[in-house]
């Protein structure tokens, strides 16, 4: 059965620690010139603390006074009325200025780690998964959200409250008080047992759903296999197995929570009753007024509800806490130096691999290209070869210093690749590969990520050179067609167009062709081999072929396996190598058809 992976929406509630919390009050830098806010929002917030506690004092007060005149009694009266006006009014601006300030700081926040999750290496990509660092720009920050505008204003002022309920309850009464203070630890120990024992159900019923979702969503998004394998019984069967483990533990839970939610009534009924019944008892000899009853009560269940609310917003924090930490060691990670040189060397486009030795981050055990060397002169065109593994697309990925060797050295113009910044290097290249990526806007917005800042006349003509033109205008909106997620609203030979566009308006000067038609149609090739002949004149150009009649015009050939070059030369001098792998991968696609 298929088992659920864990994101961050499944890690516990973070502890606080001393380091956690150093690095939660970070958030408080990217508060900035707002700070005045944030003190004033605390100012408003502490002033919604006092009138709330002063309101079990003047009820009681109200009691007393219907022993006195009309005159005293309507005084009360508008007393109250000022003090629930001040409350709302307190509340209001401490609720804007928090807002406020949080939207503010998270602004900053959200700048920071997209600005530095975007210049972040390929290698910090290549291990980790998309919905991870989605969740930390989208869910995390979500959370800090919710936590700074309603649940550290909320949890403070019910500390103001406990405390200050509690103060004013000795002061309305002391055996009172100590009757009721000494009920609570009972509770409290009885309380987190349960809640401990109830949420680890949550839990489990938590993991069983989604087991049962993961369920759904293999079954139908492979339902052809289903139906092909004649398993819909089978998936059946699975899908009720899972379900019945949900009711099972649904119930049991369900139990636990009646038996809780009768032992809090049974507590919190019966502690009335003993408070009152013993209030009564002190009233009966003099030692508590009936004024002093009622505040006492009020103060009870503002303390009691307080009480009850502090563990939502700590669990709240706590989750914050977990999240600043996600985010924080996002935007602490050391990204690619990106930044545009005012004085950008130009590239006439040599290339040369020296040596090179090449293994993944990942697998430093395994080495993808052994011994690699390679001269590229300037306008040439330079295949590569091989089986599938041989280390490609490794090449292409070194070329665009998505990586450094491990040894060896990669020279343009004869200088060292290290003595370059990478958008100096990357903003003269261009790749056009396999599988096409369209962001999810207009032809136009596509073809024009080659140069945000090209006119409209030159995003035509680079849809004319790679033979888009026709096609695009065939569209009621032209140029204004949306592409949906990721280009499905196209082709794959229109999409391969748009990119090779896209490559036509970047003007670069070392073009990389990344098996760019190998999964296209006999039409769709004719037209993009066409496209991307004209964009490989004279441009220093690295095609990554497939089919192998796409480069009998190239200058160079190399041919790659298990990460060492075997052959090179053209593809006269290969063909006719008897007993050579390119000799062999030739006659394998002609058998092929």
């Amino acid at each position: 059965m298929a088992k659920r992976k864990k994101n961050d929406s499944d890690l516990p509630k973070t502890k606080l620690t001393k380091s956690n919390l150093k690095k939660s009050l970070r958030l408080f830098k990217y508060i900035g010139p707002h700070k005045w806010k944030l003190i004033l929002g605390m100012f408003f917030l502490g002033l919604t603390g006092v009138t709330a506690l002063l309101f079990p004092k003047l009820m009681g007060d109200l009691i007393q006074t219907a022993d006195f005149s009309t005159e005293d009694i309507n005084r009360m009266g508008l007393l109250l009325l000022a003090l629930f006006t001040a409350q709302a009014i307190f509340s209001f601006f401490r609720v804007v200025l928090f807002v406020n300030v949080t939207e503010n700081m998270l602004e900053a926040i959200r700048n920071d780690t997209y600005n530095n999750l975007i210049k972040m290496p390929m290698q910090f990509f290549s291990s980790r998964r998309v919905n991870e660092l989605n969740s930390r720009v989208a869910a995390d920050i979500t959370q800090i959200q919710d936590t700074f505008t309603t649940g550290i204003a909320e949890f403070l002022r019910q500390i103001i409250i406990v405390f200050g309920g509690i103060t004013a309850l000795f002061f309305t009464s002391v055996k009172l008080s100590l009757l009721m203070i000494a009920t609570i630890p009972v509770f409290a120990i009885v309380a987190v047992f349960f809640g401990r024992y109830i949420k680890k159900l949550s839990k489990q019923a938590q993991d069983q759903v989604a087991e049962s979702n993961t369920i759904v969503g293999e079954s139908l998004q492979g339902i052809a296999n289903v139906k092909a394998f004649t398993n819909e019984i089978f998936e059946i069967l699975r899908y009720n197995s899972a379900v019945e483990k949900i009711k099972k533990i649904a119930i049991k839970g369900g139990l636990a929570r009646g038996a809780f939610s009768s032992f809090i009534i049974f507590c919190i009924f019966g502690a009335i009753v003993l408070l009152v019944w013993y209030a009564v008892k002190l009233q009966n000899v003099g030692e508590l007024t009936q004024a002093e009853l009622i505040t006492f009560i009020l103060y009870t269940i503002f303390v009691g509800a307080s009480i009850g609310g502090l563990p939502i917003q700590y669990a709240q924090i706590q989750k914050a806490i977990g999240a600043t930490e996600r985010v924080f060691d996002l935007i602490d990670e050391t990204p690619e130096d990106v930044q545009t040189k005012s004085n950008q060397n130009q590239l006439q486009g040599n290339l040369e691999f020296k040596n090179l030795e090449f293994s993944y981050p990942s697998r430093p055990e395994s080495k993808v290209l052994k011994q690699i060397s390679l001269k590229a002169n300037q306008g040439e065109t330079l295949a590569i070869v091989g089986p599938s593994g041989a280390g490609k697309s490794t090449m292409a990925a070194l070329i665009l210093r998505f990586y450094d060797p491990q040894k060896g050295q990669i020279k343009f113009d004869g200088i060292p690749a290290s003595e370059f910044s990478l958008h100096e290097l990357r903003n003269q290249m261009a790749i056009v590969p396999q599988d096409i990526l369209l962001f999810g806007g207009t032809i136009k917005e596509n073809i024009a990520y080659g140069n945000p800042d090209a006119s409209e006349d030159e995003i035509f003509e680079a849809a004319k050179k790679a033979n888009a033109h026709d096609f695009i205008m065939s569209f009621p909106e032209a140029y204004d067609t949306m592409v949906g997620e990721r280009g499905v609203q196209l082709s794959g030979g229109q999409r391969q167009r748009v990119a090779i566009a896209r490559a036509v308006l970047k003007n670069p000067v070392i073009l990389i062709l990344d098996e760019a038609t190998s999964s296209l149609d006999s039409e769709s090739e004719k037209l993009v081999q066409d496209a991307l002949d004209k964009l490989m004149k004279n441009r220093t150009s690295f095609v990554i072929a497939h089919r192998l009649s796409t480069i009998k015009n190239a200058d160079q050939i190399l041919v790659l396996e298990h990460g060492e070059i075997l052959e090179t030369g053209t593809h006269q001098d290969l063909v006719q190598k008897e007993g050579g792998l390119y000799q062999k991968l030739i006659q394998l696609q002609m058998e092929m058809g």
